[in-house]
């Protein structure tokens, strides 16, 4: 039998990573729940590098805060979701809804790969962050105790991390859902590229943080800075794995003067 090529094997393993079938929704109604929004951004590329767990990527990225609404912080700002160790709190009450700038990156779901993956890349990132006077925080889909397990297992600091089981900022953002984003975007091949860090991150993974809501893996994430209510900067993942570079949201916060 002629052996496969290394390349190809590697393929194989970080799609056994990203994709694990026992996360595939079980779907009784016979209609697959594949959605395609139609992203309304301008489209923009950046050809500088720096050293980073998610660097900038080659493909080009959407990304822009015009496609959502002026007062996009008011309207999410009475969100209730949860603190890691399962107390509710308001999106508002996250960071400072005057001055304060932050980042907020949404991952898909706390079970996912990919998302340990960027998980530890935010980690790893959290001490510069911090020196700008940028507020790093990270929300999953998931309940608190499946935010737990990550931030232990991982680790993640609990501080930074909070749930949002019923998915409502991600439903408001209007970021992409749907089996064929999820399994078949080409966007996800991004992944390949970042292969070690991301066998790295999940020397700890546990499939038992897959929200018990299986139709929750269907769910993308995305990265958002605000400064105050005003929404800077806005970028949804087109599929799994394919998340922003924290270079470029860095340089964003650095153009904005922190009271």
């Amino acid at each position: 039998m002629e052996a496969l090529p290394t390349d190809t094997l590697q393929s194989v393993r970080v799609r056994s990573l990203c994709f694990t079938h026992s996360q595939i929704p079980k779907l009784t109604s016979g209609v697959l729940p594949i959605s395609y929004p139609k992203p309304r951004t301008p489209t923009i590329s950046s050809s500088k590098s720096r050293n980073n767990a998610i660097s900038r990527p080659r493909l080009l990225v959407r990304a822009s805060a015009t496609e959502f609404p002026a007062d996009v912080g008011d309207l999410l700002g009475d969100f209730s979701i949860f603190t890691a160790a399962g107390e509710p709190v308001l999106f508002k009450d996250l960071w400072d809804q005057n001055e304060g700038v932050a980042v907020v990156a949404l991952l898909r779901h706390f079970g996912c790969p990919c998302c340990w993956e960027l998980a530890s890349a935010l980690k790893e990132s959290k001490a510069r962050f911090d020196s700008a006077g940028v507020k790093l925080i990270a929300v999953g889909v998931g309940t608190p105790n499946k935010a737990q397990i990550l931030a232990e297992r991982l680790p993640f600091p609990m501080d930074c991390l909070y749930a949002d089981p019923d998915r409502k900022v991600y439903n408001l953002l209007g970021l992409y859902y749907g089996v064929g984003r999820t399994f078949f975007n080409p966007a996800s091949a991004k992944v390949f590229s970042r292969f070690e860090a991301l066998r790295k991150a999940v020397q700890n993974y546990t499939i038992e943080a897959t929200p018990d809501d299986r139709s929750s893996v269907l769910q993308q994430g995305g990265m958002f800075v605000f400064k105050g209510k005003q929404l800077l900067y806005a970028r949804k993942d087109e599929g799994t794995g394919d998340h922003a570079s924290l270079d470029d949201v860095f340089d964003i916060c650095c153009k904005v003067p922190v009271a």
